[in-house]
């Protein structure tokens, strides 16, 4: 049998996807607990024996074995630029749409204090960017002497003004620096050149940091590590909305994943104006967007979720809740293992899943403002416009799980109440209910029309999902 093993390192549970390549379908997946600290491989071994259980072809021989990985934390980066709102911000965006978790971010001249604080949040990568190409070029070298100076382990990436490159690759050769100088992540004022920053981040990670997170022994089984996990769910979304030659895309797309720690939003689309006579103002979107939300986690982040939402919030999910949303929230953060077993429980999770939802897409999208000029009132937009998306996909433990995932994903859509947030107005709701997302981004890096066709296969509409009992059966609903 023609067939693929897809592995997901994950922080919590190391998950695999058998996928029979000839037919384009999953034959089965597995998950354990993810053991980083002693041997990766033991919690994929225990995985894996679960899966070939489960295979009805007993004589599988996989023909490749690709990975991601989010364990030991993942990708953890710092980014530097020169202006908040400018350079800053397109390091900020490079970073996280390379899969990363973004520590921080800095803007003008790093401080002593600064780089000490970088220090003591050990960073696996430094994105040090700033300035437009031919601009301002102090602010970025004054920085590399900085890190030349105090930072000596961590690999830096040089996203900045071109005509400060050549000193700085001098700064960083006299010391030793292990430093990578790619294209300026802001050329051009506004403009934002993300693209090549990011390959050149998954490039070191996969060279790098894999290696220093325990993943030696899981190099010697699998074809090798292709991304890290955040990077290939925002992968099988880019490829399942753009498509391929092979096989039609599904259009601009957002997928919505909540999870116990963040909650991290990615939409594929231009995002321009849908409405006549609006102006774009502020930073150039990516098409490629990601978010995270590191205040809207379900556990780790139960009580920050808790406060963003508030009891008012709160009570338009679940009127009828006995529970003290404080009181409730600082529980569940004390126990993040916690799974709901009572109706109220189950209610509760669901009404602040809807709330993470619903303020997790209004940070991401675009904002409408009116603006009052000596012509008269007119309208600027700033962000993405994403009323026109064609679907919504929704991933995270509460949301696949859910006997009432439409209702959850719901309340990320477009609200009369606040309509300046341009969140989409008739999107088809599906779930990802298999947990492939981040199995077919891999797939997608070598067999793109593949994963687009087993995607639209495996995804299935939020409402279906309130008529499946027990454990889903791959396939059966189509």
């Amino acid at each position: 049998m023609d067939a693929i093993l897809l592995i997901d390192f994950g922080s919590t549970y190391t998950k695999l996807t058998a996928v029979d390549m000839e037919h384009e379908e999953i034959l089965a997946t597995a998950k354990s607990l993810t053991t980083v600290e002693n041997d990766i491989m033991i919690g994929f071994y225990k995985a894996y024996d679960q899966l070939m259980k489960k295979c009805k072809e007993k004589d599988i021989v996989f023909k490749e074995k690709l990975a991601c990985s989010s364990a030991a934390g993942g990708l953890k980066m710092i980014a530097i630029g020169l202006v908040p709102d400018l350079t800053a911000e397109a390091a900020k965006r490079a970073a996280l749409g390379a899969g990363s978790r973004v520590l921080d971010v800095y803007s003008y001249e790093l401080s002593t204090g600064e780089i000490k604080k970088i220090i003591q949040q050990k960073p696996d990568i430094i994105l040090l960017a700033g300035g437009t190409d031919g601009g301002n070029k102090d602010c970025i070298i004054h920085n590399a002497k900085m890190i030349a100076k105090y930072i000596k382990e961590i690999p830096i990436v040089v996203a900045g003004n071109k005509k400060a490159n050549d000193e700085i690759e001098e700064i960083f050769q006299k010391k030793g620096i292990d430093y990578a100088i790619t294209e300026n992540v802001m050329p051009r004022l506004n403009v934002i050149n993300v693209e090549p920053a990011r390959k050149v981040i998954r490039d070191i990670f996969m060279k790098r940091i894999v290696k220093a997170k325990g993943m030696k022994n899981a190099e010697e089984f699998i074809n090798g590590i292709l991304m890290p996990t955040p990077a290939a769910v925002l992968k099988a979304a880019h490829v399942l909305a753009d498509g391929t030659e092979e096989e039609e895309g599904m259009g601009d797309l957002i997928v919505v994943d909540v999870g116990g720690a963040t909650t991290d939003v990615h939409s594929i689309g231009k995002g321009k104006p849908t409405q006549a006579g609006v102006m774009e103002v502020g930073l150039q979107e990516p098409y490629v967007k990601r978010t995270v939300e590191g205040d809207l986690g379900m556990r780790v982040s139960a009580e920050s979720l808790g406060e963003v939402v508030g009891k008012k919030r709160f009570k338009k999910y679940a009127p009828n809740s006995p529970y003290d949303l404080h009181e409730r929230c600082r529980y569940l953060a004390q126990n993040v293992n916690e799974i709901p077993k009572t109706q109220e429980e189950v209610e509760f999770d669901e009404a602040m899943s809807m709330a993470a939802v619903d303020i997790a897409l209004q940070r991401h999208v675009g904002v409408l403002e009116e603006i009052y000029t000596p012509m008269g009132k007119v309208y600027s937009l700033r962000g993405k416009d994403l009323t026109n998306a064609k679907c919504i996909i929704g991933t995270g433990g509460v949301i696949v799980h859910s006997k009432k995932p439409t209702k959850i994903l719901q309340a990320g859509l477009y609200d009369l109440e606040r309509p300046n947030y341009l969140k989409p107005k008739n999107p088809e709701l599906l779930v990802d209910k298999a947990y492939i997302l981040s199995a077919m981004g891999i797939l997608a890096m070598k067999y793109p029309s593949t994963a687009v066709r087993i995607l639209k296969k495996y995804l299935i509409s939020a409402e279906e999902c309130e008529y499946i009992k027990g454990e889903f059966l791959y396939g059966a609903s189509k």
